[in-house]
């Protein structure tokens, strides 16, 4: 009997994700708040709701833009819908705290929430070459692993404290920002002293810095392709002010990470919160004197 998973949102990272789940044999009922969104979805049955998406002891996923969204959807009908032996999947880039709130709420409808934040961007979603990070309840997360491996190319284990794997999320969105804050000062650097950006760059993607991360950015800076959309400015703001709100619960100092949110409040301020997340090494570039 074909298996049948809820999916919640389809953005540019939803969409691709829940045509995998298709493609991998589940039966999909999904669910955006603009209804057109789903109607690309071929194959998939298109619910009117959020609660709508829910199967009594079933699966459902969510993947949002932010906290705001996820409460919105995480209701107490959403959580009566599921019922006794549902599981909540919760893949959204959100706060430790707002997975945390959602789990204890479910929890009294005995909804189990996880939660199962991702990396890689749209292409990676669809390629199913996602790498996603769990946590929370083993049973579930055990339950849910075939529509990981549908979505992903590997799952990663951060024990059963809800919050832990968007912590990961959070620190790995701060590594991503801050890889391209340190290729932009580096390409200023070398651009003062008459070194083309390109010329740097391509030297050090191809020797100390070869990994997939700093050869796409790199390509980006060079190409300076922020229109090209793979991660909105104002998306990176959002993961940078939870990961400060964060570190400061955690009472961590993080100067590299305040830096950043100034930088993609600057991109704001200046209209660029559209373009993609890259943007910040042409105002790293303005403040050196330099033409981006």
């Amino acid at each position: 009997m074909t298996q049948t998973i809820g999916f919640i949102g389809l953005g540019r990272m939803g969409l691709p994700m829940a045509a995998n789940l298709l493609r991998g044999g589940f039966a999909v009922r999904a669910y955006n708040r603009t209804a057109s969104r789903a109607k690309e979805l071929s194959g998939a049955t298109v619910a009117k709701s959020a609660t709508e998406t829910a199967e009594r002891g079933g699966i459902v996923i969510s993947m949002l833009t932010d906290d705001a969204a996820l409460k919105a959807i995480a209701t107490d009908e959403l959580a009566r819908a599921l019922g006794p032996g549902g599981v909540h999947v919760s893949m959204s880039t959100v706060s430790p705290d707002a997975n945390a709130y959602i789990a204890e709420s479910f929890k009294k409808h005995g909804v189990t929430t996880i939660a199962a934040p991702v990396f890689g961007r749209p292409e990676a979603a669809t390629a199913a070459k996602l790498w996603i990070c769990v946590s929370g309840d083993a049973a579930a997360k055990q339950r849910v692993r075939p529509a990981f491996d549908a979505m992903g190319q590997g799952v990663f284990d951060f024990g059963e404290s809800i919050g832990a794997a968007n912590v990961v999320k959070l620190a790995g969105n701060f590594l991503l920002t801050a890889a391209v804050e340190a290729m932009a000062e580096a390409s200023a650097l070398g651009e003062k002293h008459g070194i083309p950006r390109a010329t740097l760059l391509n030297f050090f993607t191809s020797t100390l810095f070869g990994s997939p991360i700093y050869n796409n950015y790199a390509k980006r800076l060079v190409d300076a392709d922020f229109d090209k959309v793979g991660f909105k400015a104002e998306l990176a703001l959002k993961d940078m002010r939870l990961t400060r709100e964060t570190a400061v619960a955690g009472r961590v100092p993080m100067p590299t990470l305040d830096l950043l949110c100034q930088r993609y409040l600057t991109a704001m301020a200046n209209g660029r919160g559209e373009l993609d997340a890259t943007v910040i090494a042409g105002e790293v570039a303005r403040q050196a004197g330099l033409e981006w």
